[in-house]
Formats: structure tokens, sequence, C-alpha cells
């Protein structure tokens, strides 16, 4: 039997890196000294714009996805979206669809309101852009009004530290977009090929070191914002907003836009275009950025297409930033080309060379991403496929100077903030949990009209967590009581009063409006834990345990960093991940591909009996997974006997011992018999040719090239992109 793993929330892993700055050894739960926060009066340095030389457009590849030509075509994301909002139809064509998600938004159909052959149930969902995820309390209660009078009564935080609405209507597009504007908020650049919405730590703790990651992450949220007309144009008829987004009411706007159009004449900027750093087609896809401090990763580092951890010297003065590259998740079942991977470790740039350390990225991702297959057009592909060192040189012809060498930091800890906690000057902030980050109010449980109740009341700031939760920030120690007493009156507990495996929780939405949902995510999930955590008891386990999920591959709830993932791979089925590190700095790897729900239980029951007994005192079970590995334990569940054997009087436990076989009787199939599928002679015997020389059924080499085939179209003709980030 093993020593039970207590959890600490900050719990400390023995870390040794790789070249890909991932695990290499096991980590345990073991406390760590505290988090040191230096304070130091330091802002990076703005760089002066002078004259250089002017770029010419690159030429383009000789093959562009169908999206790359639309982008071409739509003069600046203009059309044809523009012509659509003005018709009477409930719905846009694909074509507008890709040019709507640059403004912000995704159309989607309401799967649970319609009979099959029925007409889609059209609808839309908004997502705004908010660097850091901060955001005030007007802004809030002008999103909570929106839900209520345009939405379905919602709003959805996400796991990149922004908000959702669901269920616009095409007909209240336009008022909804101009309300969010003229509320100092903005759905610009929160969806599309662009840098998306820019992650930090969340803690809005006042030391310097927090500060600064804050205001990194606003200054690139800004640098690489879309600087096209066609939002105003389209949402305010060209007028300017009533309220300045909120982000930039910090920054020096002159600066911001200097340091945008400053061309070292490397290749980095086109001068004279509308998009000074995009271009007419953008980029290749999505591109992510998160920002934090050492030790804390909250915002799963190794995710992000760039991955920035602030470097304060022995003064607390930040004096650099650490660059990760090559992050992503999202990935296709089936599709070996396609894989989630963790960052590499590119190198270290003084302070003041920060901006165009990340505007030399973001152009060789420009220039050399894959614009004709767009399953491989994220930049963690072009990182894979040059290798770190190769990709780091490509980046130096853009910088103009080579990157320092990668500076040593504390190991990493997930940290979910949750919880009371100090700000450092007086104040506090509070943690709430906000499971699987839905706001809403069900039965007795009124977290809604709760979180209104404390707004309208305090007008307390807030910050959208990259974990879905949410925090209250400069909270006055005697404002503390009014708070709970709000809370407990509408049935919201805290997070001391969550399972700590409800708190390591996270699914996205999913079915019914997620276009690219396989199966259930977010409304499952609930009871998916609840299950897990009793499985575990069963077992005589009680150990934190990571479980994400999600409806689809594209891992929009980072399923493939878990402990314990589960990826939608057909209907009320998921492939099974495990291994992933509790600290967030490993992949895990595939053990099953598809398992159906109502499996999960028998089909972990062996995985837990090995855990149980071969795991050493205090090793987490993703950890423990990571040092066994597939082979090991797929061997022991092959021989597992789930029936209890008591052995000397001793208390029932599992074990396992090898099957004996026995033939069984073939039960007559009362199954419906599976659609057919009619191919020409010729086609018929090319799948046999190729059946027996992979020693497979023509029927599943028929099935695997139409996956692969179905798969291709997806990704080229639109349909392959995340719908939640």
């Amino acid at each position: 039997m093993r020593g039970q793993a207590a959890f600490i929330p900050l719990g400390a892993t023995s870390t040794a890196f790789n070249g890909r700055g991932v695990h290499t050894r096991p980590s345990s739960c073991l406390p760590l000294p505290s988090l040191p926060v230096p304070a130091f009066p330091y802002v990076p340095s703005v760089i002066t714009a002078v004259a250089a030389k002017p770029r010419a457009d690159s030429s383009p590849p000789k093959k562009l996805s169908k999206v790359e030509g639309l982008k071409v075509s739509s003069n600046q994301l203009r059309f044809p979206l523009a012509e659509q909002l003005q018709n009477d139809e409930i719905f846009i064509t694909e074509n507008a669809v890709q040019i709507m998600k640059f403004h912000g938004s995704y159309q989607q159909d309401d799967r649970d309101k319609r009979a099959s052959g029925q007409q889609k149930k059209y609808q839309f969902m908004l997502r705004l852009k908010m660097p850091a995820g901060e955001f005030p309390a007007a802004l809030y209660q002008a999103l909570d009004d929106i839900s209520t009078k345009y939405g379905n009564n919602t709003l959805r935080a996400t796991t990149r530290c922004a908000w959702q609405i669901h269920g616009v209507l095409k007909s209240d597009l336009k008022p909804v977009f101009s309300a969010i504007m003229n509320a100092g908020g903005s759905c610009i650049g929160a969806c599309g090929d662009l840098s998306r919405n820019v992650m930090c730590t969340p803690a809005p703790l006042t030391s310097e070191l927090y500060k600064n990651a804050r205001f990194v992450s606003a200054m690139l949220g800004e640098l690489f914002a879309p600087q096209t007309g066609a939002f105003s144009e389209i949402w305010l008829d060209g007028e300017k907003a009533a309220s300045l987004e909120f982000w930039k009411k910090d920054l020096d706007m002159n600066s911001v836009q200097e340091i945008m159009r400053f061309d070292n004449g490397n290749g980095v900027v086109y001068n004279g275009k509308e998009e000074p750093i995009y271009g007419e087609t953008y980029l290749p896809r999505k591109f992510k950025i998160g920002v934090t401090v050492p030790g804390d990763n909250s915002i799963d580092i190794y995710t992000q297409d760039i991955g920035i951890v602030c470097i304060p010297d022995a003064a607390g003065k930040v004096v650099g930033y650490n660059i990760i590259v090559g992050g992503g998740m999202g990935r296709t079942h089936r599709k070996a080309t396609t894989f989630a991977r963790t960052g590499d470790h590119l190198g270290y740039v003084p302070a003041d060379k920060l901006w165009e350390a990340c505007k030399a990225i973001v152009a060789a991702q420009r220039d050399h991403g894959n614009r004709s297959v767009r399953a491989n057009a994220r930049m963690k592909y072009l990182v894979d496929k040059l290798g770190i060192d190769s990709f780091r040189t490509l980046v130096e012809t853009y910088f103009g100077e080579p990157f320092e060498s990668f500076r040593e930091i504390q190991p990493w800890r997930y940290m979910d903030w949750l919880g009371w906690h100090e700000q450092g000057d007086g104040n506090l902030f509070l943690g709430l949990f906000i499971e699987n980050g839905r706001i809403k109010d069900e039965a007795d449980f009124k977290l809604r009209t709760a979180l209104r109740r404390i707004i309208d009341a305090y007008e307390f700031d807030m910050v959208v967590s990259p974990n879905q939760n949410i925090i209250l920030k400069n909270i006055t120690p005697n404002q503390k009581n009014g708070i709970e007493a709000i809370l407990k009156e509408h049935n919201v507990r805290t997070a001391d009063e969550y399972l700590i495996n409800k708190r390591l929780s996270m699914a996205c939405p999913a079915m019914p409006l997620c276009g690219l949902a396989i199966t259930e995510a977010e409304r499952v999930m609930p009871d998916m834990v609840a299950r897990m955590d009793t499985l575990f008891k069963k077992n005589g386990l009680d150990v934190p345990v990571t479980i994400r999920m999600t409806g689809c591959p594209n891992g929009c709830a980072r399923p493939y960093m878990a402990e314990l993932g589960l990826v939608g791979s057909g209907q009320k089925s998921y492939q099974l991940w495990l291994g992933g590190c509790p600290h967030q700095t490993r992949l895990a790897w595939p053990y099953l591909d598809r398992v159906k729900d109502v499996d999960l239980e028998g089909t972990l029951t062996p995985v837990l009996t090995m855990y149980q007994q071969k795991s050493t005192t205090g090793e987490a079970f993703g950890d423990f997974c990571h040092r066994m590995g597939k082979s090991d334990i797929a061997t022991f569940a092959e021989h597992f006997n789930s029936a209890p054997i008591q052995v000397n009087g001793a208390p029932p436990t599992l074990t396992y011992e090898a099957p004996v076989k026995a033939r069984t009787a073939r039960k007559k199939s009362t199954a419906k018999p599976r659609p057919r599928l009619t191919v020409s002679d010729e086609i018929m015997e090319r799948l046999k040719n190729i059946a027996a020389l992979r020693d497979m059924s023509a029927s599943r080499v028929a099935d695997e090239i139409i996956s692969a085939y179905l798969s291709g179209v997806e990704d080229e003709d639109l349909l392959g992109d995340e719908m939640v980030i």
C-alpha cells in the first residue's frame, strides 16, 4: 500500500528540464518556500521609431488554403461580412463566417433546439479581448445586461482569461457589438488568424514583478492588435466608441504605435500598409501569447505560441525576459501530422528588446508558417519542423541580433489563486471557483445574482483567470464579511468548500453550441468529477488529480497537459490521456483511443490499483503514469482481475492475475445493419490490394482513407478552427 499524498496548493516539483522545457524526472506534491515577490520601480523602455527601408510583401505560397484567399479578398476584414449583415437572413455564409472570427464572433447552431433535418438554429457567440483578463465593474454590468437582453442569460469565462456571450441573434449583433465597445470593452482580435487575448497570471498582487507582467500583457495585446478600420465602420458606423478600451488607459498609445511601426530593416513590418505587422493575409493561424513570473504556472506557459517570463535581478528589478515558443494543443483524431506540443526555450532578451523580439517571432511565423494546410498552420509545426536551434536562427534574421541563453529560474508550480489573499497594499482579493467558467443561476444556486449584487454594491474590478475562474480585487478588509454574506445567501461556496479535484477540473463548452463538438464536456463534467472522486476513494486513494475534458480534439481546455485527460472521440466516448504533470509542464500521452463514458470506471480501475500498489510516497498520479509508461500500465491492465480476493483473512484487495481464456458461444447480433457505401469495381480492387499489404480489412482501410480525407477538407475548407480559446 502507498502513502497518501497530501494536497498542497502551491506544492513544488523536483524539476529538471530537457531542451523542450519539460519534466524529465518525477515530481511530488511537497511544499516549497513561498514565491518571492520582489519590488522594483521599472517599466521597459520605449524604442524610438527611425526611418528604414521599405519592405515588399512576401511572395505568397504556390498553393493557398481557401481561408487565405478569403483574407486577401476581404479588403482588410470588411467583405463579404459587411454586406451580409444587411440582409434578412438569420445566418451568414461560410465565407463571411471566416471574416467574422476576426471581429470576435463565431456563428453557432443550437443542436438542442432542432430536430434532425430541421433548419439550423443559428445564433452567435461573442468573445471579448481582455489582456491579462482584467476588466472594470462597469463592463461586467454591461455584459450581464447584454446577456439578459440579447443572450442566453449566462456568461462564460474562457480558458484564455476572457468572457464569452452566447445566444445572440444575427439581427442583434450590431447593438451588442456597439454596446460592448461603448462600455470600454472590445471583441476585436479575440478570434481569427492573429494574436488573440494575451494571458497573464491572474494574481492582482501589487509587487512590481506582477505589475510588470500585467503591463507587458497589455502592451503585447495592443502591439499585435489589428489596425484595420473595418471594426468601427461595421459596428459603429465609422464613429469612435464612447469609451476607450479600459486597458489602453494605462498605456502611452503614441509609443505603442511607434513600436508597432518601427522598421529595423530586417523585413519585420510592412511600411505604408493599413496592417504594418500583419499585411493583407494576417497570420497563417491563431496565435497565443502568455506572460507570467518565475514559478507561477497559472497560465500553462508551455502551451503558448510565445510564453514570456519576467526575470528580476537580485534587487527585484526586471532586467529581461525568458521566451518560450512553439506550444499548442490543437490536433485531429487519426491524423498523425497534427499533435499537441509543449514549447521550447528560445532564449532571453534584455528588457528593452522584448517588443522587437516578439515582433520578430510573429514575423517569422507570418512569413514561414504553413498557409497551404490549415491543420499544420500553427507556429508549433514550424518550430517542430525546423527544430528550436534553426527556428532561433530564423527569428534572429528578423530580430537582428542573437538571443542570450535562457535564464535559470525556480521550478514551476500550478497556482489557481482561489480563496482570500492579501494584495500587498493593505487590500485583499478573492478568487472564486466558477465551475467550467459558467456564470448562471440554477435552482437555489444563484451565482449570477450574487455576483451582480456584489458588483453593484462594491464596484470591484475583476480578473478572469486562465482556469475559468474569477477574481474580485481591491477589497478592503472591512468589506470581507459583507461579500461572504452575499455569497452564502445565494448558496455560492468559497473555494475551500469544494473538493480539490473539482477545483482542479476544467472543461470546454462543447455541446450543444460548438460546431466542432463530437460529444459532451461542460454539461457532464460535474458528474464526471464526482464519479472519478468516488472511484479514487473506492480504490483507497485520496489524492488531488487534474482532470480536464473537451468535446473534440482541438484542446480548448488543454486536456493534453492534464494528469487525466478526456478528449471527445465519438458520441458519449472519449480518448483517454494519462501522464501529464500536476504543475502543467509536461504533455500527457494517449492511453486509449476510445472509451465509452459508461466504461470509464472499469477502464481506470486497473490503473488506480497499479498506482496504489506501485507508486512512491507522495507521488502524484500523473507523475506515476509518466514514470511507468503506457506499455507497463497496459500490461498490468491486461492481466487485471477486478474481483476482490481475500488472502489469509486479510481485507479484500484488488489485484491482478493472468486471465483464463475460454471459448464462449457467440450471441446472435441484434444490432441494426451498418450503412453501406457503394464504390466502383476499380476502387474496390485498389482497397483490397492496400488491405492485403497492411493486413487489414478493406472496410477499415476505406474508413481510414475517408476519415483522413474529410479531416483534410475540414481543415482546408473552413471547419477546423477552435470555437473556444
